[in-house]
């Protein structure tokens, strides 16, 4: 059984067990406040692994499960028998810096509470798109469009409502998620960039 389909099986099992758990939820959400206050840094993972409401989950695993499978087998084949602890490394660490922002923004608000695997699956969407950017994209599968330029929507779409911030949807750590999936991936394989402006170099030329 892949990596990605254990990570979504504890994830789901999790967040089921939380739903209505008010109790539970409090103590596993990311609470900026409480982590400064009294040191509950392990409040960093848990967050990632409970969701608001069914939708909120759905979406979070359906995505993980499809650009999760394909770059959990893009590592095995790139660095081998170290690709799995690669790929769980990415998403934990992902999960924990995507945070950060949200953590120094709020630490002094005790009433601020955070959740979801956002910033995890982010980074892996992201990786994806690095490594197969003409790679089609579908948003609600109607609207496809290569990697890249989702990519580059995903980002401007994320800046333009996090600067909003009205809607109670950590847009930060949708946008560090994605940055630092681009890192990982360019640090550990730095001919993911080249190839990367090959392919999109030659997509502009043949397209435009």
């Amino acid at each position: 059984m892949s990596i990605t389909i254990i990570l979504i099986g504890i994830t789901v099992a999790i967040s089921f067990y939380s739903f209505n758990r008010i109790d539970l939820l409090k103590r596993l959400m990311l609470n900026p406040y409480l982590i400064k206050t009294q040191g509950q840094y392990y409040r960093f993972i848990t967050s990632g692994f409970i969701h608001k409401d069914h939708s909120h989950l759905l979406w979070n695993m359906f995505s993980f499960y499809f650009f999760g499978t394909a770059v959990e087998l893009y590592f095995d084949s790139l660095f081998g028998d170290v690709g799995v602890y690669y790929y769980i490394f990415l998403y934990l660490s992902a999960i924990v810096i995507s945070d950060l922002p949200t953590y120094y923004k709020h630490q002094n608000n005790p009433g601020h509470n955070a959740l979801g695997a956002s910033g995890g699956v982010g980074s892996l969407i992201f990786v994806f798109i690095l490594l197969e950017p003409l790679q089609s994209i579908c948003i609600y599968f109607a609207l496809c469009m290569p990697g890249f330029l989702f990519g580059i929507g995903y980002m401007a779409y994320e800046y333009y409502q996090g600067k909003k911030g009205n809607d109670n949807i950590s847009h930060d750590a949708h946008l560090y998620g994605a940055a630092y999936g681009l890192l990982f991936c360019i640090a550990f394989y730095p001919s993911s960039l080249l190839s990367f402006y090959q392919q999109v170099s030659h997509w502009i030329e043949t397209t435009l």
